[in-house]
């Protein structure tokens, strides 16, 4: 188990605007995503060291941005004016997630427009997200690993030191299926505001340049 990604939901500029403005404070540039056919929505990827990525994510005119889960998070916040909306867990045992959470995982597809390389995934737990917004979701990466959206990230010196959230740990060790101390062992999880609505606050980013703060 580890972090796959964490995704920033577009402000009300448009999410090139709001990619713009990480790329100023990151020093790096993104790339497109693509569309995400099933859920109505499109990203644009920043790649980053270690295996991970940021994604830039807006809702489209389309049905499935209203019918599906992660079509109606991704909505719901940039229609509260953007920012954080969540993280993502990468498994390689899905079976597991998908019988501790009694629901089967659904599959997501795109295809950024530089390669025209079809990439797939199967994706669970995005309703446990809008329902407590400090858990994660979960993937599970059926393309080959040489096309990761972080694997473009090599050399950046960009990578993912912390992420700051507000909540419960013992309830993501429970969401998690976990009682390890550090569950997500190459990152570090700072709890803040235990009091407050629940969700991702921010997340800090080692860079050439020095610490970031998004």
């Amino acid at each position: 188990m580890h972090l796959d990604h964490v995704s920033f939901a577009s402000e009300p500029d448009g999410y090139r605007a709001t990619a713009d403005r990480i790329s100023a404070q990151l020093g790096i540039e993104y790339y497109d995503g693509g569309v995400h056919p099933r859920f109505g929505t499109r990203n644009l990827i920043f790649p980053l060291e270690s295996g991970h990525y940021i994604e830039v994510v807006e809702a489209l005119e389309h049905p499935a941005s209203l019918s599906t889960p992660y079509g109606q998070a991704v909505r719901a916040r940039s229609e509260l004016g953007g920012g954080w909306m969540g993280w993502c867990v990468g498994v390689t045992d899905l079976d597991a997630v998908e019988d501790r959470l009694e629901r089967k995982a659904v599959d997501g597809n795109r295809t950024p427009p530089d390669t025209g390389v079809e990439l797939r995934w199967k994706q669970i737990g995005v309703k446990g997200l809008i329902a407590d917004p400090q858990l994660p979701y979960f993937i599970h990466w059926i393309s080959a690993k040489d096309q990761h959206p972080s694997a473009r990230g090599t050399g950046t010196g960009v990578e993912i030191d912390a992420l700051q959230i507000a909540g419960n740990r013992d309830r993501l060790r429970e969401w998690l299926g976990t009682d390890v101390p550090k569950p997500i062992p190459e990152i570090n999880i700072d709890w803040t505001a235990p009091h407050a609505a629940p969700g991702l606050m921010a997340v800090t980013l080692r860079t050439p340049n020095g610490p970031v703060t998004l």
